[in-house]
């Protein structure tokens, strides 16, 4: 299982970053606005070499002193929420997200009306607790207030794609560029290029943020996500350099560590993966990132190690839930395959409501899988593979409905082009995806498309 952990929240968090740099100046020291959609975080000033959760620490105890002297100063209300929300992205922990709820409510106390830095704060909070219908509301309502508002057009465009509703977004999307192609406005039209399946675009406006980017986050994120786009179409080479020069520009950050692992994992370089892994969960024990360590250690024999992790990954995960995150979606491949299917389904249909697209679909399609269900799988399977997103998982998935079905052409088919899409996709389905495409293809009569 692997989606790359926590998008919606780190785009949240993202535009949190922004709101944070926006706001009351003299308040918020050292703050560089940065960018949003797939998301990077905000840095110090040109030169600042502090970890990015010690620079927001900082940040909040310059907010909160300012705060207590002048209980007004509603922008640095919402600055602080802002920096509660980026708290909890860098490190992983959401019991942030009260202090930022009770923050942004506090700016809206002392200026209800016209106050869209709140508002915007809001709707970052309600995205990274994955509360996409609420995100898009207060966002619009943002908006209303200031139609140019960076960080309320980014939490619009982010709450869009995870509601499914792709047209909207992608129109949201075009009108940030419009108005400003900066960091923000390029990382999310990059991740748009990406679901569609249209990767030289996507790489090629990641290039674009690059160039553009001044702080050492959002060189990072860059770097990050091209490498990702490289692992996610085989390219291992690619993917590693992009994991390594984004490590130089932010040594802390837990994605890279994960990217770094999964390359070393997919070349057989058990014990460096395993190393890169353990670090990267101790410094953010995200459940998605959780259970990939728990996965590769599945795949060598240690069960007992792993099952530590899936207990892991299960206790983070009620912990998110205690402080109003849904993570039904993210765990749901998880409970398919390592839990209860019947459960991770239940959990799936009302989280419908507030989540929808490629990542759900293909999520119901492999409950209904797990439960026996292949005549209902099929539709759902098929859906999220429908834009063209480069995700062998999803293919995979497809693949294995199918032949359930007895579909057999098909599913080779879509088995083959998991493996040339990213034949190491994932260390405990990629040599199964090999094993059932050597089964049908022996089934295959003679003469047969092959």
């Amino acid at each position: 299982m692997r989606r790359r952990p926590g998008r919606a929240a780190l785009g949240a968090a993202l535009t949190a970053a922004v709101l944070a740099a926006a706001v009351t100046v003299a308040a918020v020291v050292g703050v560089v606005p940065a960018g949003g959609g797939r998301q990077a975080a905000g840095e110090g000033t040109a030169g600042e070499a502090a970890a990015p959760a010690a620079q927001v620490g900082r940040q909040i105890d310059t907010l909160t002193a300012r705060l207590r002297a002048v209980p007004g100063d509603w922008p640095g209300w919402a600055a602080l929420g802002a920096a509660y929300v980026e708290q909890a992205r860098i490190t992983g922990d959401p019991t942030s997200y009260p202090r930022a709820e009770n923050a942004f409510a506090q700016s809206l106390r002392v200026h209800p009306d016209g106050n869209d830095l709140a508002l915007a704060g809001q709707a970052s909070l309600a995205a990274a607790r994955h509360d996409f219908p609420a995100a898009l509301r207060l966002a619009d309502a943002a908006i209303a207030v200031n139609e140019f508002g960076t960080p309320a057009l980014g939490v619009r465009v982010d709450a869009l794609i995870e509601l499914g509703r792709y047209p909207e977004a992608w129109q949201a999307v075009q009108r940030m560029v419009d108005l400003r192609p900066d960091v923000s406005s390029l990382a999310r039209a990059s991740y748009a290029f990406e679901l569609r399946g249209e990767v030289g675009l996507a790489r090629q406006t990641l290039r674009r943020v690059l160039a553009d980017a001044t702080a050492p986050a959002d060189v990072a994120f860059a770097w990050l996500h091209l490498g990702e786009l490289a692992r996610d179409t085989g390219d291992l080479a690619g993917a590693d350099d992009a994991y390594r020069r984004g490590l130089a520009a932010d040594p802390s950050s837990a994605p890279l560590l994960a990217g770094r692992a999964r390359v070393a994992a997919a070349r057989g370089q058990t014990d460096a993966a395993l190393a890169d892994y353990r670090t990267a969960v101790g410094r953010s024990p995200q459940p998605a990132l959780v259970v990939e360590y728990g996965e590769l250690l599945e795949s060598l024999g240690r069960l007992p190690e792993a099952r530590e992790q899936y207990t892991l990954a299960r206790t983070t995960a009620a912990l998110f839930r205690a402080q109003g995150v849904d993570v039904e979606v993210e765990l749901a491949l998880f409970e398919a395959d390592h839990g209860d299917p019947a459960a991770a389904l239940a959990a799936l249909t009302p989280a419908q409501a507030r989540r929808a697209g490629v990542f759900v679909d293909d999520a119901h399609a492999w409950a209904l899988h797990r439960l026996g269900r292949d005549s209902e799988a099929l539709a759902f399977a098929r859906s999220a593979v429908a834009l063209g997103t480069p995700r062998a998982l999803f293919r995979y998935h497809l693949g294995v409905i199918e032949a359930a079905l007895d579909q057999r052409d098909a599913a080779v088919a879509d088995l083959r082009a998991a493996r040339a899409l990213d034949p190491h996709f994932s260390p405990l389905q990629a040599p199964r995806a090999i094993a059932l495409l050597a089964s049908l293809d022996g089934q295959r009569p003679a003469g047969g498309d092959r």
